[in-house]
């Protein structure tokens, strides 16, 4: 009879296919969502994503508990009301020896599990809860695994779900509470998901013995008018109050069947500028009002913001390569974390003078650096073709 059961979920789940293609949850998005034409038919690999977790590339099940949804968010594919929306439904029980069978298979090494809301966020969540227990208990699997929150749940249910889980997600969807009223009303800002957020860090702060979950959360972009400064500010304040790991940035897609469907989708390009901007808080620890925005709020989609900043307050003012702090470093475009060790060292062994010197020591396109910097406190020259 289990064996039954298991072979009917893993065939619903084939049916189903790439359900999560709009949820974000490794640590390479762009790779991680295909832009494809929907198929009539989907293998079983459509439910396999290859992602970049925290504990490094793993195939992972991408897939939810259920595809009803009782909420009717605007941009949804599984909103509630939507007739195209195939419906399914499989129980913890269910879920959990499908990705039993499909791990011992090695077909899979994680598991992201996200849910449509059915008679309310608490009991959905003890769904999502259930699984992962059963897989965490009962199978003993140690591996990956990545818990949809759903909004408004209680304080317990969070603990436990970070208690089972290597990280949570709990979708902000909109950066302020009258853009996530246009996107999804039946949602409320601050009690149902900020909350959520907030939450998760003080279960952090208060059990620092346990190994508890990351936060991530995700905003649905450009479908309500929502501006990059909008976006940066609620992510910085995110990144230093609630301690996210990251912050995924979704450009909006119109879905036939729902009240934006006539909307035009969002520029992908305008996400991977998003991307970059919220590295630079998260890992160079800039502030939000050093990012370049123009008058409108929204940052340019032709260059990217560190080069947008550099050609402001660089070419003028370009920084000395072999006098410069850490941090001064940190800011010339095309170096990173990496390149700019690499500097600190070679200064040490000696003066660098010229561009061909920084590629030596791996700086990948030194011709980016040159409006920007000085080498020996000289310009450097300008070559067509460096190599």
């Amino acid at each position: 009879m289990a064996g039954k059961i298991v072979s009917e979920t893993l065939s619903k789940l084939a049916r189903m296919g790439d359900v999560t293609l709009y949820e974000p949850a490794g640590d390479s998005p762009h790779n991680e969502r295909v832009r494809r034409k929907r198929k009539q038919e989907f293998n079983f690999s459509d439910c396999i994503a290859n992602l970049q977790t925290p504990r490094g590339p793993k195939p992972v099940l991408k897939t939810m508990l259920t595809t009803a949804c009782e909420r009717n968010c605007h941009y949804c594919v599984f909103r509630a009301g939507r007739t195209k929306t195939k419906r399914m439904t499989f129980s913890p029980d269910a879920m959990a020896g499908a990705f039993d069978t499909l791990q011992r298979a090695k077909q899979v090494d994680g598991l992201f599990l996200s849910s449509g809301i059915i008679k309310g966020s608490v009991t959905t969540q003890d769904k999502i809860i259930d699984t992962a227990d059963i897989i965490r208990s009962k199978q003993r699997y140690r591996g990956y695994i990545h818990l949809k929150i759903m909004p408004g749940i209680e304080y317990d249910q969070l603990y436990r779900a970070m208690q089972l889980a290597d990280r949570i997600s709990v979708n902000l969807e909109a950066p302020t509470s009258a853009r996530l009223h246009k996107l999804a009303p039946k949602k409320i800002f601050v009690q149902e998901l900020l909350c959520m957020l907030q939450w998760a860090e003080q279960i952090r702060r208060d059990h620092p013995q346990e190994r508890l979950a990351s936060s991530v959360t995700q905003f649905v972009v450009g479908a309500v008018g929502d501006t990059d400064l909008e976006l940066m500010s609620m992510s910085d304040k995110l990144y230093a109050q609630a301690r996210l790991a990251r912050v995924y940035y979704s450009s909006f897609s119109p879905v036939p069947g729902t009240p934006f469907e006539d909307l035009p989708a969002s520029d992908l390009l305008r996400e991977f500028r998003l991307y970059q901007s919220s590295f630079l808080l998260r890992d160079y620890q800039w502030d939000v009002e050093e990012l370049p925005f123009q008058r409108d709020g929204n940052l340019r989609t032709d260059i990217d913001p560190k080069q947008a900043w550099a050609d402001e307050h660089l070419v003028h003012a370009p920084i000395e390569i072999m006098r410069a702090e850490r941090e001064e470093l940190l800011r010339i475009p095309g170096v990173g974390r990496i390149g700019v060790e690499a500097i600190l060292r070679a200064r040490r062994r000696g003066a660098l003078r010229d561009l061909a010197q920084l590629k030596q020591i791996g700086i990948r396109s030194p011709q980016k650096l040159a409006n920007y910097v000085l080498l020996d406190g000289a310009q450097p020259a300008r070559q067509n073709r460096l190599f």
